[in-house]
């Protein structure tokens, strides 16, 4: 009787380290996440077709191609004079604009792809916070760009300047 319950001990434990096992072995070990450092000179879509280092120059400005048939937009009235993401005052009135990457400071150039019209901006603050949008341009930057002052929005291409 003795023997009979040793045996049943017996494969109840092998039947119990087994599964153990098999459990251990089909589980994958756990890593850690790779983190992507997000900068500009990553590759982006709607990317100039050209090589990243490549600098032009336009009537004495050194321009990087930065991004084509990107969405701009506006900012609205009701933000003039509010605290911008650098510190600053924002002005309606002034060359400014919001990016979401671009390094505070930064010179862009933005070029209405309907009319060829562009403006020089001051990166001041970050957004827009629109998924599908690229850049919030002053308005005064954008009407001065625009092909029709009641638009909202526009397909533009972003260049930024090399000093």
């Amino acid at each position: 009787m003795r023997n009979k319950k040793n045996i049943l001990f017996a494969t109840i434990a092998l039947t119990l380290i087994s599964g153990f096992t098999y459990v251990i072995s089909q589980t994958k070990p756990t890593t850690e996440p790779k983190i992507i450092q997000d900068t500009v000179k990553n590759a982006r879509p709607n990317l100039i077709a050209l090589p990243v280092d490549s600098v032009f120059t336009d009537k004495g400005l050194k321009l990087r191609p930065y991004k084509k048939n990107a969405h701009a937009s506006y900012y609205a009235d009701r933000f003039n004079g509010k605290r911008t993401a650098n510190g600053s005052r924002f002005n309606n009135n002034q060359y400014t604009a919001a990016h979401k990457k671009l390094p505070f400071g930064t010179r862009v150039k933005v070029t209405n792809e309907a009319n060829g019209k562009f403006v020089i901006v001051k990166i001041t603050d970050r957004g827009p916070f629109v998924k599908t949008r690229e850049i919030d341009l002053s308005k005064r930057a954008f009407m001065d760009i625009t092909k029709h002052k009641g638009a909202g929005a526009m397909k533009v291409t972003i260049e930024t300047i090399v000093e």
